[in-house]
């Protein structure tokens, strides 16, 4: 039987399974699941919460428009495989073909897109850890977004398993997964960022 975590997670210092982590009673640990140890996730800024909510804003805009299945933020969970960590993407898209790998609070299995904003703290992590471990998982598409930096890296999962980078066509990204949804990758660092509604009548045009 599983045992239920009353205490915050944050505070867990011994080996749990990831039923009992996700039997936790609480909403809102932004905290990960990795080899049963419970990590804390690294703090954001003003700048990536920013531009969390405009991504998330016009991918949902677009996925439902075209219902094209379900999108989810963190601190939602995701276990790609049975032996890999539990992550707290901080945008997900799930197709409508896999919705089935959804479940009251968690995705059990790949997402087929994953977004990752980098903060200072997390660099490692994304680049690193989650990078191997969603080529691993199956996650068919992962951006990586640098908001230090200023760059932006888009990889596709190929036929042979390993990420490939995808490329940009006069700054322009378009998605393989979400086939016609395009940005100009530019839009990522302005400040203020771009109007989503103007975005979305150049994304969604009329019928």
């Amino acid at each position: 039987m599983t045992r239920q975590i009353k205490a915050p997670l944050s505070t867990v210092d011994r080996k749990i399974t990831y039923e009992e982590f996700l039997e936790w009673d609480g909403e809102d640990q932004f905290v990960e699941w990795v080899d049963g140890k419970v990590v804390p996730m690294a703090p954001v800024g003003d700048v990536h919460q920013d531009i969390g909510r405009w991504l998330l804003t016009l991918l949902t805009l677009f996925v439902d428009r075209h219902e094209l299945g379900a999108i989810r933020y963190e601190p939602f969970q995701m276990k790609t495989g049975p032996n890999l960590p539990g992550r707290a993407p901080d945008v997900l898209f799930v197709a409508r073909r896999n919705l089935r790998r959804l479940k009251k609070n968690h995705l059990d299995g790949p997402a087929d897109l994953v977004v990752e904003i980098i903060s200072p703290g997390s660099g490692t992590t994304d680049r690193g850890e989650k990078y191997y471990e969603y080529e691993q998982g199956g996650v068919r598409e992962y951006w990586l977004i640098d908001p230090h930096r200023k760059q932006a890296e888009f990889h596709q999962l190929g036929r042979d398993g390993v990420y490939h980078v995808m490329g940009t066509t006069e700054g322009i990204f378009r998605s393989a997964v979400l086939a016609g949804f395009w940005l100009e990758v530019g839009w990522l660092w302005q400040r203020p960022l771009p109007s989503t509604a103007a975005i979305w009548e150049e994304l969604a045009p009329a019928k």
